[in-house]
C-alpha cells in the first residue's frame, strides 16, 4: 500500500511505502503530523483485486491538547479566542 501525505497543490507529496504479509496479525498504525489546514491523507492499495485493502484514517487530536479526551469527546469548555 502506499500512504500519501498532499499539503496543498504546489507541494511535493510525501509517501509511504507499506508491505505486510497479515494486517489481522501484524497491523500498522501511525501517527502523522499534518500542520495548517488543507492537508489530504490518501491510502492507496497496489496489490491485485484478490488482496483487498481496509483502512481507517481518523483524526488524533483537533484543537490544542487539553481539551479532547483519548475516546475523541471534548471535555471542559472551549478555549476562549
Amino acid at each position: 500500500a502506499r500512504i500519501e501525505l498532499l499539503q496543498g497543490p504546489n507541494n511535493n507529496k510525501q509517501v509511504v511505502e507499506l508491505y505486510t504479509e497479515d494486517g489481522l496479525d501484524r497491523p500498522f498504525f501511525a501517527i502523522i503530523e499534518t500542520p495548517g489546514a488543507g492537508n489530504v491523507v490518501r491510502v492507496v492499495n497496489s496489490a491485485p483485486l484478490e488482496f483487498p485493502l481496509y483502512a481507517s484514517v481518523d483524526a488524533y487530536m483537533v484543537g490544542e491538547s487539553g481539551y479532547w479526551n483519548d475516546d475523541g469527546y471534548m471535555i471542559g469548555q472551549w478555549p476562549r479566542l
